[in-house]
This record gives structure tokens, sequence and C-alpha cells, in this order.
């Protein structure tokens, strides 16, 4: 029975591999305004690119949104999954150490000084994430990098960030807070092919570096004195692994703003799913962040049509329930 059991289960699990990508592409092609149905989506597919009113929204518009989706929930995840490894904490998320309080601070003063244009607060959203990501590590160096300074240094790093953030948008014209504001929440209107392009290549580096981590991660999740005894440089794989995370994180607000509870809930589900082995749980990790910002997409896209509600709200709502559910059962076993 055990083994037919076993058997049942693995097969659910590489079903779930392929159906939830597909049924989630689906749904946020189908999902929006102009709601199709699934034999309109695979007929608009089956043509290509037009010039009607819904190839237009498909292929211009939706395609390119959800492609961002899967980009930014992957680089989340990825983030999530390599900082509760380095650091050995279960709560730590991407923006645990300061990373999107430097982005944020970066957007907003781009937003607040009138540099308004499409590409500019991405862009500084970008510098100042690395920025503050810089900042940490070399606040923390002055005590050899060590886990509880990295987490002491990034919450210090950010509330800096936050409180910069306040004054700017107290400062900021009305104009200016409100898109500043929207921009905070999350969104993922800049789904353009150059944008796309140059995340998907950003992301796929800093993922092809973590799965090459994956046996030093493997480690350090056992310990760093362990680790040590068995011959891994753990301030250098920590120093990697940390700026690789962040320089994701930074990749992932610089194109989507702030959206939260990815890179700390889909780690824990593929870990529940599949075991804490970095080799299977960091492409899983990517895969399923990328489904699960798609469907909350969907879903922001859907329920105020066609008003859309901000991304960030809607994962929040989706992952904060699931994650105190996780806390409640699991407690210390996280």
């Amino acid at each position: 029975m055990k083994v037919q059991s076993g058997a049942k289960t693995a097969w659910i699990r590489r079903a779930a591999l392929l159906l939830l990508p597909l049924a989630a592409l689906a749904w946020s092609l189908a999902a929006g305004s102009l709601e199709l149905s699934w034999s309109e989506l695979a007929a608009l597919l089956l043509q290509g690119p037009g010039d009607g009113i819904e190839q237009t929204i498909l292929w211009r518009i939706r395609l390119p949104r959800a492609l961002l989706a899967a980009l930014v929930g992957a680089a989340l995840s990825l983030s999530g999954t390599s900082f509760q490894a380095v650091l050995r904490n279960p709560l730590a998320d991407p923006y645990l150490l300061g990373v999107s309080g430097g982005a944020a601070l970066g957007a907003v003063a781009a937003i607040s000084l009138g540099f308004t244009a499409a590409l500019v607060p991405p862009l500084a959203a970008f510098i100042g994430a690395l920025t503050a990501l810089a900042l940490v590590y070399l606040v923390a160096r002055a005590h050899s990098c060590s886990t509880h300074t990295l987490i002491l240094s990034g919450v210090m790093v950010g509330s800096l960030a936050a409180a910069l953030l306040l004054f700017l948008l107290w400062r900021a014209p009305s104009d200016a807070t409100r898109q500043a504001v929207f921009w905070l929440a999350g969104n993922l209107s800049l789904a353009t092919p150059g944008w796309l392009a140059w995340g998907w290549i950003w992301v796929g580096s800093g993922f092809l570096l973590l799965w090459a981590c994956a046996p030093q991660l493997d480690l350090l999740t056992q310990g760093e004195e362990s680790a040590a005894d068995l011959g891994l440089n753990v301030a250098r794989t920590r120093l990697l692994v940390f700026t690789l995370a962040g320089a994701l994180t930074a990749c992932a607000v610089a194109l989507a703003g702030l959206v939260g509870f990815v890179g700390l809930v889909i780690p824990h589900i593929c870990r529940l799913l599949w075991g804490p082995g970095h080799r299977l749980l960091i492409p899983l990790s990517a895969l399923f962040g990328g489904c699960f910002l798609m469907i909350a997409d969907a879903i922001a896209r859907s329920v105020y049509a066609p008003a859309e509600i901000p991304v960030g709200v809607v994962t929040a709502l989706l992952g904060a329930p699931f994650f105190l559910y996780l806390l409640r059962h699991k407690g210390d076993g996280l």
C-alpha cells in the first residue's frame, strides 16, 4: 500500500509540474476586462498575431504581461529560496535585507523629481536596490558578514530608506505621490519586448549561477560549522549567494514594484512537497513562483474589471493567510 501511495503521489507531482504552468498561463491570457473563453483563446492562439482587437489585446498586451509576471515571480522565489538557505532563517524573504527599500527610494526619488518617463523609475529602482545591497554588505563586513549582522544591517538600511521615502512622499506633488504609490503597490505594466529580453537574460543568468551553488546551499542549511568542516568557504559562498539573490530582487522590483509574499511562501510550498534539496528546490521555486504571480495578476485584472487591483495587494491577500496557516501548523518546523 505504501508503494502504491508513493507512486500515486509522485504521479500527482509530475502532473502538477506540467499542468499548473499551462493553466496559469491560459488563465492569465484569458482574464481581464475582455474575458475570453477557452475556445476563443485557443482560436486566437492558433490564428497568431493580427490587427483585430482581440488579437492585439492577446498578443501585444496580455502575453507580454504574463511573461513578465512569470519572470518577476521566478526572480522573487529564487531570491527567497536563496536567502532562506544562506541565512538559515525560514522567515527570510527577498525584502528582508533592505533591497526593496533601496529600490523604492530610487523609484520614488525619480518620480518626485519629475523624471516620469516610462524607463526612468525602473532604472532608478534598480540602481537604488543595488546601492542598498552594497551598503548592507559594507556595514556587515566589519563583523565578518555573519548571519545576524547581515540581517541587522538589512533592517537598518531598510529603515533608513523608509524614512527617506516618507520624506519624499511628503514633499512630492499630489500627482507624483499618486504615481509613486501605484508603483509601490506593484504593477506589471512594463511588459515591453525590450524589458522582457533584458529581464529574462538577467534572471536566467542568476538562476543558472544559483543552481550551480545548490550543493553549497545544502551544506549551509546544515550549519556553518558543519559546512566549514566539509571544506566549504562559508564567507565567500554567503557573499556570492547574497549578491545573486539581491540582484534578482533588484531586477524584480525594478520591473514590477513591490510584490510581497512570493519569495516567502512559494519556497515553503516547494520545500514541503519536494524536500529541502536545492538541486530540485531552486528550479521548482522559479517555476511555481512564476505560476503564482501569473495567477495573482489574472485575479487583479478580473475582480473589478475594467479597473485593476495592484498585483502586490493580491499576492499579500493570497500569501499572508497561507503563511499564517503554515506558521500555526508547522511552527518551528518551518
